[in-house]
């Protein structure tokens, strides 16, 4: 196109566009997110006095804030993690807190988080309390007072008891026996057996 036909269709534009205004009245014009995404694209790059010149339907301040809105979202889109939310816990974290809440019915979450920490297990509390709430184990159950026998049944399989006595053989020799009983199984091992017992 020649530089008289270039000029005649902005002239054509300029008065379609005042034609549109005027029909318009007091209402603004209505951009969809493309048609802003293109003028943003067309027209951010020139200066902001040529801006000026130019005749939009909107302010030159309005097309540079749909691109710097523009330029937002892609940054943000690419900035998005796959996976929102926080990092699935541990398999094997999950299990020890179950194992915990289901040996000792007593205790709730806040309890179980305290032993994962001495344990040297940083949980949040709060995850805690989902890994038992995900399971249908209430997080926070009624306080009971734990009895000797209720707390000697849930620690049975690794509570074992010991004595050291002394005995004697039919042939009157002393013997110092040290013996330990398994409450789970009821099965009495036999340590050590001497006639001179010593520290060692």
């Amino acid at each position: 196109m020649s530089d008289r036909d270039k000029d005649t269709e902005t002239l054509a534009l300029r008065h379609q566009l005042t034609i549109l205004e005027r029909q318009l009245g007091k209402d603004r014009p209505r951009f969809s997110p493309t048609d802003r995404a293109f003028l943003a694209a067309l027209l951010h790059r020139l200066p902001a006095v040529t801006l000026h010149r130019l005749r939009l339907l909107v302010r030159p301040e309005t097309v540079l804030r749909w691109h710097r809105d523009l330029h937002a979202r892609r940054h943000a889109a690419r900035s998005k993690p796959n996976r929102p939310g926080r990092p699935r816990t541990i398999r094997s974290t999950r299990l020890l807190a179950l194992r915990l809440a289901r040996e000792n019915p007593a205790w709730g979450y806040r309890r179980i988080h305290g032993e994962l920490l001495v344990l040297g297990i940083k949980v949040a509390a709060s995850t805690v309390w989902q890994i038992l709430q995900d399971t249908g184990i209430d997080p926070a159950p009624e306080r009971t007072t734990t009895t000797w026998t209720a707390f000697l049944r849930s620690q049975a399989d690794a509570l074992p008891a010991c004595d050291f006595f002394e005995t004697t053989t039919l042939s009157g020799t002393h013997l110092h026996v040290l013996a330990v009983i398994e409450h789970a199984s009821r099965r009495v091992k036999v340590l050590g057996t001497t006639a001179h017992p010593t520290a060692s």
